[in-house]
């Protein structure tokens, strides 16, 4: 049988799910092996140097940079309090004293006498990891974190913004094409993995941000808004660290694309339960999508889905076509003809075509579209 290698999106009633959760810098990991956590359970920590300031003592009391050892009053290591004298000088007139003061607290880092600088270091600040999801610890790596299995639904986005979060979805979208409009978000919401259907726009985002919605999941949104949400173009680079208070996965596409059917019951199957997110997205080397992972069992599912995905595309997969004019646009592979064809760009390709649901057949490049591994 024909077959052809493509890169796919997952959408995946239950499957088993393996989530490295490791620190940047050595610290301590606080679960041990086959301990079942939960997805805000902290499974490690380390602490973060504080941040440096300088003070040039010499400057300010205006001597020699050899002289502060006789007017510095801390010694190195000595810990000390936002506004404490750290340095003064003692002259015979007191209107012609001079006090220096800590900026910040912390310690006394270092007391330099060839700058006549004194170095203050913050204290250091705590960095937890979590779990993420729900789930077993199946390893552990000494010092740096674990990894956590977990079953159960997995889907995967075109794009997102904003990093990981947690909370239960609420479906507000009575179907997958329609509009998610502000009105629509409440104060019930907060805290809600909140499920669209075609579109969110700039309003919605805003709205959902004040209500405290934690994520919003939607089939499109229009890139001028994501610009104005952002206020810089995102290009090609990764996103997931955007400080914009909503976590926003969008499953289609830019533009006001209908979510997937498939995608829409199966997230709405799970309405009222706990899910993982996380908007993460790298485009190029080392792909990444974003994600929305609900542990357990969906219902009329019995089984989870062990086994890789096999990599490759067959003639009744269905797919997601990448590339305009047919953007978003999802069928199912009719056939592969193992031919070049000569296409609107006059260059020789191969293609496949693709049946659309109207019965409309496409015939398409194979770089142009992706598979839905169900």
């Amino acid at each position: 049988m024909a077959h052809a290698y493509t890169p796919g999106l997952k959408v995946i009633p239950c499957t088993v799910l393996k989530k490295k959760r490791l620190l940047p810098i050595p610290g301590k990991v606080l679960v041990g092996m086959g301990q079942q956590v939960e997805a805000l359970d902290v499974v490690a920590q380390t602490q973060l140097p504080g941040k440096v300031f300088s003070v040039n003592i010499a400057n300010r009391l205006a001597v020699a940079p050899e002289e502060i050892q006789n007017f510095i009053l801390k010694k190195e290591g000595d810990t000390v309090k936002k506004g404490e004298i750290i340095a003064e000088n003692k002259p015979l007139l007191k209107w012609f004293k001079t006090s220096v003061e800590s900026p910040v607290d912390g310690t006394v880092e270092t007391v330099s006498m060839l700058t006549g600088q004194v170095l203050l270091r913050e204290p250091p600040r705590i960095l937890p990891i979590m779990a993420y999801v729900k789930g077993k610890v199946v390893d552990v790596t000494p010092d740096f974190g674990v990894t956590v299995e977990s079953e159960g639904t997995f889907i995967q986005g075109i794009f997102g913004i904003g990093g990981e979060t947690n909370g239960e979805i609420a479906v507000v979208a009575a179907s997958p094409d329609e509009d998610l409009p502000a009105e629509a978000l409440n104060e019930t919401h907060k805290g809600k993995i909140v499920l669209g259907g075609r579109h969110a726009g700039l309003a919605t985002i805003k709205r959902a941000v004040e209500l405290g919605v934690h994520a919003i999941v939607v089939g499109g949104i229009h890139d001028r808004d994501l610009r104005q949400l952002l206020g810089y173009d995102i290009g090609v680079a990764v996103t997931g660290t955007e400080k914009v208070g909503v976590t926003l996965i969008v499953t289609e596409g830019f533009g006001m694309i209908p979510m997937a059917e498939y995608t829409f019951k199966l997230l709405a199957s799970r309405n009222g339960e706990k899910a993982s997110v996380s908007g993460a997205t790298q485009i190029r080397a080392g792909v990444m999508r974003p994600e929305i992972i609900v542990p357990g069992y969906p219902k009329n599912v019995t089984t989870c889905k062990k086994e890789e995905g096999r990599g490759w595309i067959e003639p009744g997969d269905p797919v997601r076509i990448i590339r305009e004019p047919h953007f978003g646009v999802i069928g199912v592979v009719k056939s592969l003809p193992p031919e070049l064809t000569k296409i609107g760009s006059e260059s020789h390709v191969r293609v496949l075509e693709v049946d659309l649901p109207g019965g409309e057949t496409l015939v398409i490049p194979r770089a142009n579209i992706e598979v839905l591994e169900k």
